[in-house]
């Protein structure tokens, strides 16, 4: 057949099986936007126009990942040459091929609906971390959904989108180009990826206060691949900087040095001393960071489910503190926080960084003065890098591999039930008390985790049948753990911590939503702590310091957080942070910075949630570059470590 000798070799190029590819994905990309749409509906508080530019940068964020896509498919429609591309061998490669992406396609949508449904947001970092520890996910997506028939559906549908297109693509197989012509093509394709990458950053769907509209803007598939390469944020680079002298001044006073400035050599330094008068208290520490626990679950904080019945009684006997946040939205911020009493920095948590040993933190303080200091995980410590950041530091790490079957009477995806996790807990002391060894427990709960299953038989809520489930187990494996406790030689000379690593959910339409980051803090011993409700304004980086306190320790310390009950309600602040947008909460305003040197100031975040102009609150801008260049600085510079 001579080249372009048929009417439809004529009138096609072999290029337009891209082209079909576009009109099919676009279309699918745009109709699931809308849905996103309308499932949030009414909390898109912003003018019709805005909605119109979000859908707008939502077509241009899915022409730019399908850009990225066609890359090795426009290579090979270039270099295949014409008997072999009309071949049967071609045509059953391109048939093969073109129906893997529109499963993938489908497979994609599914997976951001359900992913959205957990977090409120299209893919991000938390996406690439699933994809990394496949085995917690995998197994908890079969624990969770209805994976059978899920993926059954994703076939049909793209079954039968391949067969309402077969007919076109047969006749895109049967086109004959010369490869001058080729090359025209396949050079014009091969530039739509570079002008995406010139033109397109991650701060071009940011058009909007209202976090859903920014969301819709985008596209999951590019948000993925952009949060791969992206999971670290050079600070200096993305922030809005101040003078690091006169940050450094601010940050010393902020932290309770007297003095100032120490110079250039001296920048950010954060070291001091703190000196107690009268005996320390050696008592031993369990400090239980439970998964997920939010303020709003608990009776005392307005609930009326009756989901925690022993905390809401339990919370009567020690010091409650009712005014407290979390610092993120993920465990291992948590765990950074309460461990090294340090600043979300943006990006991922330090406890997933490389060179993350031989910190100063809690367990360091405890290490010095003759403790053992063990870190307690229901899960696979490999998780999250839990295992190797603990590990760095000095704890012991008993994980669900140390568990026996023996002790092991139920456990999902994420880990073994809290109780088997307590229980072992329970051993471990009675171990340490035997070697007269006072330790510190920092224990991590898995159970209030999707698909919220645990054993029967123990509570009045089906396993598996939602949060609600997840929450009332936690809180009996809670109640099993003190009662046996109670029976122990070391209870009386052990003060129990009870703190969330965080919220169960962080989707509302404001950039940081304060209201999902409120988590209760609880101290309880009773022969040392009185019982009593603190109000003053704190987060997580504040625990460390504040437990040191009870047992009137002496130490040096890096330690950004102060004592909650040595501090004036007035210097009452909080510290709340995503991947990217970095707050300080103080004054009832909260402020934060964003990518893009942004600066905002939030009035009244939790009821009036008004937009002020930064530059009549200068004061609490400063403060919060304060907290936060240091913290980097500090960071990159390594100046929290030890030998």
């Amino acid at each position: 057949m001579a080249i372009n000798s048929s009417r439809t070799a004529s009138m096609k190029s072999r290029f337009s099986i891209l082209t079909l590819a576009f009109a099919i994905s676009l279309p699918i990309f745009a109709l699931f936007r809308v849905m996103l749409l309308l499932r949030h509906y009414a909390d898109i508080d912003e003018p019709a126009y805005k909605v119109v530019i979000a859908l707008f940068l939502g077509v241009i964020h899915d022409v730019a990942f399908l850009s990225y896509l066609l890359i090795p498919f426009a290579l090979y429609l270039l270099l295949a040459p014409n008997r072999f591309y009309r071949s049967r061998v071609n045509k059953a490669i391109i048939y093969l091929l073109f129906f893997a992406c529109l499963y993938g396609l489908y497979f994609d949508m599914v997976a951001e609906w359900l992913f959205w449904s957990e977090f409120g947001v299209r893919f991000n970092f938390i996406s690439v971390d699933y994809l990394i520890y496949t085995h917690e996910v995998i197994n908890n997506i079969i624990e969770s959904y209805p994976l059978t028939g899920l993926l059954s559906a994703i076939f049909v549908a793209a079954v039968l989108t391949f067969a309402l297109s077969r007919k076109k693509l047969h006749a895109r197989l049967m086109v004959e180009d010369r490869f001058a012509s080729r090359a025209k093509m396949a050079l014009a394709l091969l530039v739509l990826p570079l002008v995406s990458y010139a033109a397109i950053d991650q701060s071009l769907h940011e058009i909007s206060r209202n976090r859903f509209i920014n969301e819709i803007a985008t596209n999951g598939p590019y948000q993925f691949f952009a949060a791969f390469r992206n999971n670290e944020i050079d600070y200096r680079h993305f922030y809005a900087l101040d003078d690091d002298r006169l940050l450094s001044r601010q940050i010393r006073a902020l932290v309770g040095i007297d003095g100032g400035d120490k110079g250039a050599s001296g920048l950010y330094d954060v070291n001091r001393h703190i000196s107690r008068s009268g005996d320390e208290k050696r008592l031993n520490v369990v400090l239980i960071t439970v998964e997920s626990l939010s303020a709003n679950f608990l009776a005392h904080f307005g609930n009326e489910e009756k989901l925690t019945p022993f905390l809401d009684q339990w919370l009567d006997d020690g010091l409650l503190f009712t005014n407290f946040y979390a610092t993120g939205t993920r465990t291992t911020r948590g765990l950074e926080a309460l461990t090294l009493s340090v600043p979300p920095t943006p990006g991922r948590s330090i406890v997933k960084r490389p060179d993350n040993a031989n910190m100063f933190s809690l367990g360091r303080v405890f290490q010095q003065k003759g403790y053992e200091t063990v870190f307690l995980y229901g899960g696979r410590g490999y998780f999250d890098n839990m295992n190797a950041f603990f590990s760095g530091n000095g704890y012991r790490i008993v994980d669900q591999t140390e568990l026996s079957d023996e002790e092991v009477h139920f456990e999902n995806a994420w880990g073994v039930a809290d109780d088997d996790l307590l229980r072992r807990a329970l051993k471990e002391a009675d171990r340490e008390f035997a070697a007269n060894k006072p330790f510190l427990f920092h224990i991590m709960t898995t159970s209030n985790h999707r698909p919220y299953t645990y054993p029967e038989g123990k509570i009045d809520i089906p396993s598996g049948t939602g949060r609600s489930g997840g929450v009332k187990y936690t809180d009996y494996a809670l109640k099993e753990f003190i009662a046996a406790a109670k029976d122990k030689p070391w209870f009386d000379d052990t003060v129990f911590v009870l703190v969330a690593d965080h919220c169960a959910g962080s989707a509302r339409k404001a950039a940081l939503p304060v209201e999902k980051y409120h988590i209760p803090l609880f101290i309880y011993a009773p022969k040392h702590v009185k019982p009593g409700k603190i109000t003053t304004l704190s987060s997580q980086i504040d625990v460390a310091p504040t437990l040191l306190g009870l047992l009137n320790f002496s130490y040096d310390s890096h330690f950004f957080g102060k004592d909650i009950l040595q501090m004036p309600a007035k210097q009452g602040r909080a510290l709340i942070g995503n991947y990217q947008k970095l707050g300080l909460l103080k004054n009832n305003k909260l402020t934060y910075l964003a990518p893009q040197q942004q600066v905002f100031v939030i009035d009244d975040p939790l009821n009036k949630n008004e937009l002020l102009s930064p530059e009549n609150e200068q004061e609490l801008v400063q403060e919060n570059m304060a907290y936060y260049q240091a913290a980097d600085y500090i960071w990159t510079h390594r100046l929290n470590r030890y030998q």
